[in-house]
């Protein structure tokens, strides 16, 4: 092997193989679309009650995630998100049935689309070079 193989091989990171995975986008026309993204945002309002919080955990602003609730519940004919209001820390946030929903057939659809594409996905893996360092 000559140096620069051996500087080059030296730089190449092993990691073990990472699960590989698939997202779906729904564009509808109009600017209006769902991804992995806002249907995270919807299961972490779900888990924490609040989309301070949610947002805080996707590392986004809450003016952020707060806009993209605000662009669910316009998207949608019935709101994905509703406002909780007292209780002695607050109010917080509650993802409706329809938001449910939403988050229930991304998720499904999700798993069909890598179902029906893992020749595919196993082909292209394999296809794959070495990991470079950036």
């Amino acid at each position: 092997m000559g140096r620069a193989t051996a500087k080059l091989s030296s730089k190449l990171i092993a990691k073990p193989a990472a699960k590989t995975s698939l997202h779906l986008r729904i564009d509808f026309g109009a600017g209006r679309s769902i991804g992995p993204g806002k249907i995270r945002l919807l299961e972490l309002i779900n888990e924490t009650g609040s989309i301070s919080a949610a947002g805080r955990a996707l590392e986004m602003s809450y003016r952020q995630a707060w806009l993209l609730v605000d662009e669910l519940n316009r998207m949608f004919d019935d709101p994905v998100v509703t406002a909780q209001t007292g209780g002695g820390g607050g109010g917080g946030a509650a993802v409706t049935e329809v938001g449910n929903d939403i988050v229930r057939l991304y998720r499904d659809m999700e798993r069909r689309a890598y179902g029906a594409s893992t020749a595919e996905i196993r082909a292209l893996s394999r296809r794959l070079g070495p990991v470079l360092p950036k």
